[in-house]
């Protein structure tokens, strides 16, 4: 019992060592171990092929076939199946549709974006802003018409611009700007315009442009404003608005330099998307030698405001 014991024993180890030595490989011979031998086999034998079923190819690759290789059998068909099923009346309309989405698409859009009654918590005149623009065109080409001014209830219109724009993309997310500006208060003055518009990193809002007058009155300003949700309806928004000139410019009570600064808070509610009423608070000041010159004529160089107003477009 003992001696098949043994024998046993010492065949179950023999039989792993067997399969772990790879030493004799070297020893094989090509009867042994035909299906090894990968120098003889033929790849072009077991390579599937792919041009005889339409297989996608990359376009990019070099030598790929050009994208006028259609198969025969894809133009066999109508040329609008849908023809056959809604008519081609119905389809026309459909397709030129089509065309224009996936081409030269024109779209518009007028956004009011400040139509506002203020209320100074010092006293003074009850006034009233106006902001908006306009814009028709394609994604890379539009024209533009912003318009924003200011005045008191019951008094004059202070202040009052016109700019007509071509409007240029530059990037995914910013326009160049250039064209003219008109102001008729508080006097007829012409100017031209170059700004960048867009959507700045963080999803800030800048507007900014330089204006050259017809009397050579170089100025510029630069709007900045965020969109803050608090819900998806409730959005509270900081924004700031800082004007500058080149020289002084008597006529307007403007010293050079940064001759204004104007930061508020906005709370809006979006009744809908398009229509939005809003509270706020502003501050404004006139600044350096611009709030010297005010002061000179005995009016405030600076105030604190209530806001109420309405943002919409369509």
């Amino acid at each position: 019992m003992i001696r098949p014991a043994f024998l046993g024993a010492a065949a179950l180890m023999a039989a792993p060592l067997a399969a772990q030595d790879h030493a004799g490989h070297a020893g094989h011979t090509s009867e042994a171990a035909p299906e090894t031998d990968h120098a003889v086999h033929d790849t072009r034998q077991e390579q599937p092929d792919h041009s005889q079923h339409g297989a996608t190819r990359d376009k990019s690759a070099p030598g790929a076939a050009s994208e006028e290789e259609v198969p025969a059998r894809a133009l066999e068909g109508p040329r609008h199946a849908a023809d056959a099923m809604w008519g081609e009346e119905a389809m026309a309309p459909a397709r030129e549709q089509l065309a224009e989405g996936h081409g030269e698409m024109k779209t518009g859009m007028v956004m009011i974006e400040r139509l506002e009654a203020r209320f100074p918590t010092q006293g003074g005149e009850t006034g009233y802003v106006w902001d908006a623009q306009a814009w028709y065109g394609g994604d890379l080409n539009r024209f533009v018409l912003k318009t924003e001014g200011e005045g008191e209830f019951g008094g004059e219109l202070e202040s009052a611009e016109v700019q007509a724009l071509y409007s240029r993309a530059i990037g995914p997310f910013f326009d160049l700007q250039a064209g003219v500006r008109f102001d008729p208060e508080p006097e007829a003055r012409g100017h031209i315009v170059l700004g960048v518009q867009g959507l700045a990193p963080y999803m800030f809002h800048v507007d900014g442009a330089l204006f050259l007058s017809d009397e050579g009155d170089l100025t510029a300003r630069v709007e900045a404003e965020y969109d803050q949700k608090i819900t998806q309806a409730l959005i509270l928004q900081p924004r700031i608005e800082i004007e500058a000139s080149a020289q002084d410019i008597p006529s307007r009570d403007i010293a050079s330099g940064i001759t204004k600064i104007e930061p508020g808070l906005r709370l809006r509610y979006e009744i809908e998307r398009e229509f939005a009423p809003y509270i706020g608070v502003e501050y404004e000041a006139k600044t350096g030698g611009t709030a010297d010159i005010a002061r000179a004529n005995g009016n405030d160089h600076d105030a604190v405001n209530l806001l109420v107003g309405l943002r919409a477009w369509f």
